[in-house]
């Protein structure tokens, strides 16, 4: 259990330091949540689930296996 200790001291006192890291970061968060959120909801349709009506697996099967 020490050794989980030290890692997490470790890494809370160099976020804990940082001055243009914590900048950094939340700009590669914000950029994580467009890609996966904001991107997925208005550009990749659940194709599936539209298609499928309640057999998704009989359907992902029959696309697979021609």
């Amino acid at each position: 259990m020490n050794i989980i200790r030290r890692i997490w001291d470790l890494y809370y006192d160099g976020f804990r330091s940082m001055t243009l890291g914590r900048t950094l970061w939340l700009i590669i968060a914000v950029k994580l949540f467009i890609m996966f959120f904001v991107l997925k909801l208005f550009f990749f349709p659940n194709y599936i689930k539209e298609h499928a009506q309640g057999n998704e697996a009989d359907f992902v099967a029959n696309e697979i296996i021609p």
